[in-house]
């Protein structure tokens, strides 16, 4: 697995992950660990999905957005979790090419999904907090169907165009990915031979799926935060940051590590550090999801005590 000689991406060989798999006497308390993350993951963002179904005043645009992130988290976890369990449980740390490929499609699609549907939840709230005479007239059933059918759609467009470069990366090296999922940049890092048209079309779209969607969500709030300072009350200031509050707890770690490790030069130290960050918006980012928004939103408290 770990020598060979010039091959594709679609070769029989596989990859081999390392980077949460030096520690052979820890390998259980890791597989603990991350399964108690997972469950917990999975349980809670299952939770609010089935709240926001069954309770009538949660069917509202605000908790329709959160429905679906909650869904997308539950899959994006299940895109890395479990195949990490399964190589803390068995020691085997190998994944095929076209295993490693599917679990990118996967992960890029959910990633990129979650980049725009957290874009159009702060559209929402700036609506809500700047425009509350008219938000019920701009913000209708069909422009939140709308919002959430693009992420899904760009997600999905991106994905399948970033996928498709992989099966022409050839690998002449060590295929050994210092990295605990099947990432682009890790992969390409990998590569030998002219990967400047791969790279090239990686750094568009980070900028797309990245910097755009954190940019727009970052001028909502600025535009939010502006509206806030205007109330006169200070009750009314806390009610309408407590609309928004929860919403800005996922967002700032979500966008913030996904712009260290896919906009910031590769440098030793970020390179490094990437893993670290990726941890952040794979696995933590799903995880406090639900913890967020059932301890800092008032409704959502309310339907589960039910």
């Amino acid at each position: 697995v770990e020598k060979g000689g010039r091959d594709n991406g679609t070769s029989p060989l596989g990859f081999l992950l390392v980077a949460m798999g030096n520690v052979p006497t820890a390998q259980t308390a890791l597989f603990l660990l991350s399964l108690i993350i997972y469950l917990v993951t999975v349980v809670g963002n299952i939770l609010i999905v089935v709240l926001v179904v069954a309770e009538q005043h949660l069917h509202t645009p605000m908790y329709f957005f959160l429905g679906n992130l909650s869904s997308l988290e539950t899959f994006y976890s299940s895109a890395i979790l479990p195949r990490l369990l399964a190589s803390f449980l068995t020691g085997d740390r190998t994944i095929s090419a076209h295993g490693c490929m599917a679990q990118f499609y996967f992960f890029a699609t959910l990633a990129t999904t979650e980049c725009y549907l957290l874009a159009a939840m702060s559209y929402d709230r700036y609506l809500a907090v700047c425009q509350p005479l008219h938000y019920a007239s701009l913000m209708t059933w069909k422009v939140c169907l709308q919002l959430v059918a693009g992420s899904w759609l760009l997600g999905l467009l991106v994905s399948t165009v970033l996928t498709s470069l992989l099966p022409q990366l050839q690998f002449c090296g060590p295929r050994t990915i210092n990295h605990f999922f099947c990432d682009f940049t890790p992969l390409l890092e990998l590569a030998c031979g002219d990967t400047s048209m791969a790279t090239l079309v990686a750094f568009v779209f980070g900028f797309l799926d990245v910097v755009f969607p954190f940019l727009f969500t970052l001028a909502s709030y600025v535009c939010i935060i502006a509206a806030i300072l205007r109330i006169p009350s200070n009750v009314g200031r806390q009610k309408a940051f407590s609309t928004c509050s929860a919403h800005l707890t996922i967002v700032a770690p979500f966008y913030g590590s996904l712009f260290v490790v896919y906009v910031l030069p590769r440098t030793a130290p970020l390179r490094q550090l990437s893993k670290v960050f990726s941890f952040f918006y794979t696995v933590l980012t799903p995880l406090v999801n639900p913890l967020v928004y059932s301890l800092r939103n008032r409704e959502v408290r309310e339907a589960l005590r039910k």
